[in-house]
């Protein structure tokens, strides 16, 4: 069957009746296959929606994915009437995906919208900080209970450090010589880089909802305003540690280069970004965040570039068969740069724990 009665049957199932007028493929994304399918309602007026193809080769439990997505944005839903929210449709029997052979497929609604890959204005920064702060504080109340592991160790990262230390061991690609500085300072920073585990595993950091992917243009933005509306691309959504996802953003967000930069003597932390990141994440989550957890916040950063680090050098080790790549030696440019930005944070610990601090008492705490 053709896409175009493809997508208007996967339309139907969904129990939307409006006229169809076609669709568009969206291009941004590397995983999914998304369509833009445009109707016309009764009125006249238009109306789109959001139709995906879901890679389940990448999300091998598209069914509990599905199953977190759904209670997580119902939940988030609950509590913004009114508001512009995420909302995956059901079928006639509540499933909120068609599975159709090898292909699954789920709908949502569309939010217009203007995303940004990079930010240099400190306000659309400080707006993402808001927003992914606020999916936090809108999950406090959330029962962890409730989701699944989708991705089993995903951010655990003494079993990170395993799998890096099987690849150094094993050496398939024969690449450990050529990575000997980077395998280095990674092994030198082992017990630093697990200390959140570490204290997860000892009861000392509460599970929370996490969203695993927090980068600046996962957040919609009103086009008029740049005000946050709607966190996106929830297919990592699990329990995990609060500082996982403000680690990621600031490893994303706050890094003067590219994360595959080869200019490493430019890589490093951007304060300016992430006092801004930071000002905004705490206005939403401070109210429930326990002492430890705004402990770790600066830690967090470090953590997870060191983490990435060893996945991408692990990855290069193992002759490249997980992260897509576009020359050779792209997973150890990689990694080389996530232990730059890992480095710098090191340097920059003392400032980047000031910022949290200053932001602590500036919101009363």
């Amino acid at each position: 069957m053709e896409l175009y009665s493809k997508l208007l049957e996967v339309s139907r199932l969904f129990r939307i009746e409006h006229e169809y007028l076609g669709y568009e493929t969206i291009q941004v994304g590397n995983v999914n296959q998304t369509y833009k399918v445009n109707f016309k309602r009764a009125d006249g007026s238009p109306k789109s929606y959001l139709i995906q193809n879901v890679n389940t080769y990448a999300f091998q439990n598209p069914e509990g994915l599905m199953s977190n997505i759904d209670k997580v944005t119902e939940h988030i839903r609950g509590k913004k009437s009114g508001q512009v929210a995420l909302h995956f449709h059901h079928t006639a029997d509540r499933a909120t995906y068609v599975l159709d052979g090898e292909n699954f497929w789920r709908l949502t609604n569309y939010v217009p919208s203007v995303t940004y890959n990079v930010a240099h204005n400190m306000d659309i920064v400080r707006n993402a900080g808001i927003a992914f702060g606020d999916f936090q504080r809108s999950l406090a109340d959330f029962d962890i209970n409730n989701l699944v592991e989708t991705i089993p160790g995903f951010h655990q990262t003494r079993q990170r450090y395993d799998e890096f230390c099987k690849a150094i061991e094993e050496d398939r690609a024969g690449r450990v010589a050529q990575a000997k500085e980077e395998i280095d300072f990674l092994l030198s920073v082992k017990e630093q880089a697990c200390k959140m585990t570490d204290m997860y595993l000892a009861g000392e950091l509460p599970l929370r909802v996490t969203h695993n992917d927090t980068k600046i243009n996962n957040v919609l933005f009103n086009p008029q305003t740049d005000e946050p509306m709607v966190i996106i691309d929830l297919d990592t959504v699990m329990p995990g540690l609060l500082g996982h996802d403000f680690g990621d953003a600031i490893r994303f967000a706050a890094n003067f280069e590219e994360e595959d930069s080869r200019n490493l003597e430019k890589v490093g932390v951007n304060l300016a970004v992430f006092r801004a990141f930071t000002e905004g994440f705490l206005s939403q989550t401070l109210q429930f965040m326990t002492e430890k957890e705004i402990e770790t916040l600066p830690l967090s950063c470090f953590v997870l570039a060191v983490e990435l680090a060893t996945r991408f050098l692990a990855d290069y080790l193992n002759g490249d068969l997980y992260f897509n790549i576009k020359c050779p030696d792209h997973n150890l440019v990689r990694a080389r740069c996530q232990a730059a930005l890992a480095k710098d944070m090191l340097a920059k610990m003392d400032e980047m724990e000031k910022i949290v601090r200053n932001c602590c008492s500036e919101f009363g705490r």
